[in-house]
């Protein structure tokens, strides 16, 4: 990964990792696919490489991320999924040419058509989506309990009841700053 960019939020769920690739949606915006580059690295590391991608292609993966986010934020609070989003997800999902084979260690990859362009990969996210938001695997969408990120993400957990996206950026900034809030106001802190 460049140095000059900042590093990919990667979880297990395909499609939030993605929509994590904006962070910080309600405070200082990260964009970790600032040009075409970082989303061919982004596609790569999730195991959808592709040979290029134009700055057309990077506007589309964005507007697929977007969409991602805003219905699944709907599904989270159990709103009705804006039509605007269904309609980016659905025709991203339809436009590729991926197919999902079993590896001999029985985990699921995928295989992008001969020409592994960046359509291929987002139908892959956008099939992924369609999965979770329409509730067909185990899980349930919540949003991050961060104020200034409230990303969508997708709790496994045994008791479904996890606050954060991810625990080592959003869970461990808010407990550091309730632990500070409480050392100033504790009696007998030093100051």
């Amino acid at each position: 990964m460049c140095a000059r960019f900042p590093d990919f939020r990667l979880g297990n769920v395909l499609a939030t990792s993605f929509t994590g690739t904006l962070s910080e949606r309600h405070g200082n915006r990260v964009e970790r696919i600032p040009t075409p580059h970082r989303l061919i690295d982004w596609l790569a590391v999730n195991g959808l490489a592709v040979d290029s991608c134009t700055t057309a292609q990077l506007d589309h993966a964005r507007e697929l991320r977007e969409s991602i986010h805003a219905a699944a934020t709907a599904a989270a609070l159990q709103e009705g999924l804006p039509p605007s989003a269904v309609h980016v997800i659905n025709a991203c999902s339809t436009q590729g040419r991926a197919a999902a084979f079993l590896t001999p260690e029985g985990k699921r990859r995928w295989r992008l058509g001969s020409a592994s362009c960046v359509e291929d990969a987002l139908s892959v996210i956008a099939a992924d989506a369609i999965s979770i938001i329409a509730g067909e695997r185990d899980g349930k969408l919540a949003l991050c309990a961060s104020p200034t990120c409230r990303a969508a993400f997708f709790d496994t957990s045994r008791s479904r009841t996890r606050k954060w996206c991810d625990m080592n950026t959003c869970g461990n900034r808010q407990k550091k700053a309730r632990f500070n809030a409480n050392q100033r106001t504790a009696p007998g802190s030093a100051d």
